[in-house]
C-alpha cells in the first residue's frame, strides 16, 4: 500500500492543493480510510492530510441565536467533552460515545463519518435526526449549504463533487416554547462500540411546558441503503402528550418508522430481525 501525502497547513493551502491534484482523497483521522485502501490499492493515489490544517471554522464549535456549527474536523472526543452538545444535543452525544475505542474516538472525525456514507454512521444517524445541514468548501473558496438529507446520495456516496471538501455542521437550535427534550441514540449490535450497528435509532423530541410535543426527528441507520429520516413518524407525535401515548399510538408510530426500512439480509443479521428489532426499539422510545 503505497502513496503520496500532502499536509496542507491552512485554508488556502488546502484549497490550492485540491486545484492542483487530480487524483486523491480526503484524509482526516484515516481510521476508515487506512482500511479500506489496505483492501483496495490506488496506485498514484495522493492523500491530503485535514489533520494539520489550522482553521478555526473546520476545527471549532460556534455558537448562535439560531443553532452551533460544529467544523468538519472535529473529533469524536471533542463531541463526547463539549458541554453544550451534552445538554442540548444529547442524541449526537450518545452516538459519538458509541463510536468505537477511546482511543480511535480521539481521531475520528465528524466530516469523516459524514462522509464515509455507510447506512451504519453512528453520528451521521444523530445528525439526521438533528436535522442538520452540510457546509460544503469548493475549490475556488466559495461554499455551498445543503440538508444533511440530501448529503447521502447512496451507500458509500455523497453529494460531494470531485473539487470539493465538507468544511462544517450546522444543528439549528431547539424550537421556541421548548420545556424539555427527550433526545437518545440506540445502537443495536453485538457489542456497544467497536462493532458497525445492527440498527439504530435515533430521536430527538422537543415538548412544551404542557408536555405536548411541539417538534421531533427520528431518523433509522441499518435499515435502508442510507440514513432515513422518518418524516412522517415525526409528524405523527406532533401535538401528542409524551407521557400519555397510548398502545395503539405506539404501534402505530413504530409501524410509520419501519415504513422507511429497507433492511438487507447479510453476516451481522437478517432483513426479517432488523425489522423487528426496529419496530421495537421504536415503540419503547415511550416507555
Amino acid at each position: 500500500m503505497e502513496f503520496n501525502i500532502i499536509n496542507p497547513k491552512t485554508k488556502s493551502e488546502l484549497l490550492k492543493t485540491i486545484r492542483k491534484e487530480k487524483h486523491f482523497r480526503f484524509g482526516a483521522g484515516c481510521t476508515d480510510l487506512l482500511m479500506e485502501l489496505k483492501k483496495n490499492s490506488d496506485e498514484g493515489l495522493t492523500v491530503i492530510n485535514l489533520s494539520q490544517v489550522k482553521d478555526a471554522q473546520f476545527n471549532g464549535v460556534k455558537k448562535s441565536a439560531k443553532g452551533i456549527r460544529l467544523g468538519a474536523m472535529l473529533t469524536a472526543h471533542q463531541i463526547v467533552m463539549n458541554e453544550d452538545i451534552k445538554n442540548n444535543f444529547p442524541v449526537l452525544h450518545e452516538a459519538a460515545l458509541s463510536l468505537a475505542s477511546t482511543q480511535i474516538r480521539q481521531v475520528a472525525t465528524i466530516g469523516g463519518n459524514l462522509c464515509t456514507a455507510s447506512p451504519s454512521g453512528d453520528m451521521a444517524c444523530a445528525l439526521v435526526t438533528l436535522e442538520a445541514d452540510c457546509e460544503i468548501l469548493g475549490a475556488n473558496g466559495k461554499a455551498r449549504t445543503i440538508p444533511i438529507t440530501d448529503f447521502f446520495t447512496g451507500v458509500r456516496k455523497t453529494a460531494l463533487k470531485k473539487n470539493e471538501v465538507l468544511y462544517g455542521i450546522f444543528i439549528p437550535s431547539k424550537k421556541k416554547k421548548v420545556k424539555n427534550i427527550t433526545s437518545r441514540f440506540i445502537k443495536i449490535g453485538a457489542r456497544r462500540s467497536m462493532e458497525c450497528s445492527v440498527v439504530s435509532l435515533a430521536y430527538h423530541i422537543q415538548t412544551d411546558e404542557t408536555g405536548k410535543i411541539i417538534h421531533a426527528g427520528v431518523a433509522i441507520g441499518a435499515s435502508a441503503p442510507t440514513i432515513r429520516f422518518a418524516k412522517s413518524a415525526c409528524g405523527f407525535l406532533i401535538g401528542k402528550k409524551f407521557k400519555n401515548i397510548s398502545q395503539r399510538e405506539k404501534e402505530e408510530f413504530a409501524g410509520k418508522v419501519l415504513s422507511y426500512a429497507s433492511p438487507i439480509t447479510d453476516i451481522r443479521a437478517t432483513a426479517w430481525y432488523r425489522k423487528e428489532v426496529l419496530f421495537n426499539i421504536s415503540k419503547a422510545i415511550f416507555e
